[in-house]
């Protein structure tokens, strides 16, 4: 899955402009403390059973110069890295539109569309997909192939809307308004309009190490306590690991000047060096 080639910044008159969504498979509660660490003002709100949706601003792309796939991707991989659920990243731009799922540590697997709908990714990823997602992998597979077709009349976003169509059968219901293709702005309105929208925003160094040691400590509602309790022997490597793997995604993201990855990189960091020193002030008995 290539980010090379999206343009940044806004599309011209005949283009579409940037734009992007973060589906998660947890529950707003659950994802509200996480989403805050990565310093982007979002709105977050319910979509669907079990799941729940970001709307960032989309700062880096429309001003920062950023490809917008590059951002969705470091995000997605930072929210993911020491959560129990998946994160679905889903972009478009005036060139192409696609998605990215991350899950824990694994490699991020997407696909890419052109802009006039002509499949440019690996029909591999399709099957990663379904897999990580606990889709049926005969089945299941069967109708998202049909997503790496060549057919006429069908755009970039409208192969988005058709997996997100698709989605519905693990409970994915996107409110009305959040489509893929439509701007930032009628993407925030449509988010706002729901009852239990919320905003996102960094809430300073001190509330976010409060926030995030609760969310370590409380179990999760349904696979027990994730990441595992603080001073246990697997929360102390969970804490190495991301320290490991956040130290090369930040140098990389500097190297290559990349917000999404910077972000991706130093949340990782954050993360670890949180566990480690939460573990050593509260050993376990």
């Amino acid at each position: 899955m290539s980010t090379e080639a999206s343009r940044p910044g806004p599309a011209g008159p005949a283009g579409r402009a940037p734009g992007a969504l973060l589906l998660c498979r947890a529950e707003p509660e659950s994802v509200a403390p996480a989403a805050r660490l990565l310093r982007e003002r979002m709105l977050l709100t319910r979509a669907g059973d079990g799941w729940s949706v970001l709307v960032p601003e989309g700062g880096p792309w429309l001003h920062g110069g950023e490809p917008v796939d590059r951002v969705l991707t470091g995000w997605a991989t930072a929210l993911a890295v020491g959560a129990s659920w998946p994160v679905l990243a889903l972009w478009w731009d005036a060139d192409r539109a696609g998605y990215t799922l991350a899950a824990g540590f694994r490699r991020p697997v997407g696909y890419v569309w052109l802009a006039n709908g002509t499949p440019a990714g690996e029909d591999e990823a399709m099957r990663t997909f379904a897999t990580r997602l606990g889709l049926d992998p005969v089945l299941d597979v069967q109708t998202l192939d049909q997503l790496t077709k060549r057919a006429s009349a069908t755009d970039a976003c409208t192969r988005l809307r058709a997996l997100l169509a698709f989605l519905t059968r693990v409970g994915v219901t996107l409110p009305t308004g959040l489509t893929p293709g439509e701007p930032a702005e009628r993407l925030h309105e449509a988010a706002r309009a729901q009852p239990d929208a919320r905003p996102v925003e960094w809430p300073g160094l001190r509330t976010a190490v409060r926030q995030e040691t609760d969310a370590v400590t409380r179990p999760h509602p349904r696979h027990g306590p994730w990441p595992p309790w603080p001073g246990a022997p697997a929360a102390r490597l969970l804490a190495l690991a991301q320290i490991t793997a956040g130290l090369p995604l930040t140098a990389w993201g500097v190297r290559r000047r990349s917000a999404g990855w910077i972000t991706a990189g130093t949340l990782l960091l954050a993360h670890g060096a949180l566990g480690l020193a939460y573990g050593l002030s509260h050993p376990r008995d």
